[in-house]
């Protein structure tokens, strides 16, 4: 079992804590000698201020800071999560995504959603209606922008056509795909499209202010899963997914260790091979200390 961590960097109230370099390069040597497996970071460049004041964060450009921690780093795996695939034309991230890849030696994860703020689609000119299909097609046309060193491919109002994105990841045939989302709909494209699922445990309030499909605990988990190996049957999929769940504790909740350790070997149980963890603190010492405590408490007794 391997356990990610979302970073911090999204914490604008605390600049001189968070907003520079040596941040990166200290929580960085901190998350390595704990054990995380990986680093996440969040995707929001437009949000709206009614998102904001309602308990939304804000986001820090995630191929900025997933390059800085790159460069502070020599084991962590570097990851979105999640990054909003429709906001950006699938070029530019298989551009970004391909040089991070390489200059990182190889340690991308790709965690790809289709959204849910109207508002920031609005912002950004994307079509909100139409989310789901820009995203399918924008799978297919990143893949073959890393899968040949010239590729043709026609898209909805964009096409190439004996175009180049070189060097290509040093992952090959790209890395990992994680699809984020709770939905059948996510759970078919993770099957389809995809290297690993990536659900996200949450509570009802949670769900409804994301318009994420409800999974509150690991029998709503169980259920997706069976879900995903009928689609899996159903399409002839012969591995199945990963299956990589977002944090399995919550923001400013005080954590108890051996439940944690429980709530996760029951995961480990279902066929979970990653699990992310939120860590909280309001300087950068009491961050760190809190993953140390992490890492000491949960990661070197998890099998």
């Amino acid at each position: 079992m391997k356990i990610n961590v979302t970073l911090p960097f999204d914490n604008i109230a605390n600049p001189q804590e968070f907003l520079h370099p040596e941040a990166v390069t200290q929580i960085g040597a901190v998350l390595e000698r704990a054990g995380f497996n990986g680093g996440n970071v969040t995707d929001h460049p437009c949000p709206t201020g009614r998102w904001l004041d309602g308990g939304g964060h804000f986001a820090q450009d995630p191929f900025v800071i997933l390059s800085l921690l790159a460069q502070a780093t020599t084991k962590l795996r570097l990851q979105t999560g999640i990054l909003v695939l429709p906001y950006r034309n699938p070029f530019i991230t298989a551009r970004a995504v391909a040089t991070l890849d390489v200059f990182s030696r190889g340690r991308v994860t790709l965690g790809l959603g289709a959204g849910y703020l109207k508002g920031e689609y609005f912002a950004l000119g994307v079509d909100f209606e139409r989310r789901n299909e820009i995203m399918d097609e924008y799978l297919k046309a990143m893949k073959a922008a890393w899968t040949a060193d010239e590729f043709t491919f026609q898209g909805t109002g964009f096409q190439a056509l004996g175009n180049r994105i070189l060097p290509r990841p040093i992952q090959q045939p790209h890395p990992p795909l994680l699809i984020g989302g709770n939905s059948r709909r996510a759970i078919r494209r993770a099957v389809e499209l995809g290297d690993a699922w990536n659900p996200f445990i949450t509570s009802a309030a949670v769900s409804a202010t994301t318009r994420t499909a409800a999974m509150t605990d690991e029998m709503d988990l169980a259920g997706g899963i069976a879900y995903m190996r009928e689609h899996c049957e159903k399409v002839g999929r012969a591995q199945p997914p990963e299956i990589v769940v977002g944090a399995v504790n919550q923001p400013n909740e005080a954590w108890n260790a051996q439940a944690l350790l429980e709530k996760i070997a029951k995961m480990r149980e279902l066929g979970v091979t990653t699990v992310g963890a939120t860590i909280d603190g309001s300087s950068r010492a009491e961050w760190c200390a809190n993953a140390e405590r992490y890492g000491a408490e949960i990661i070197a007794k998890v099998p």
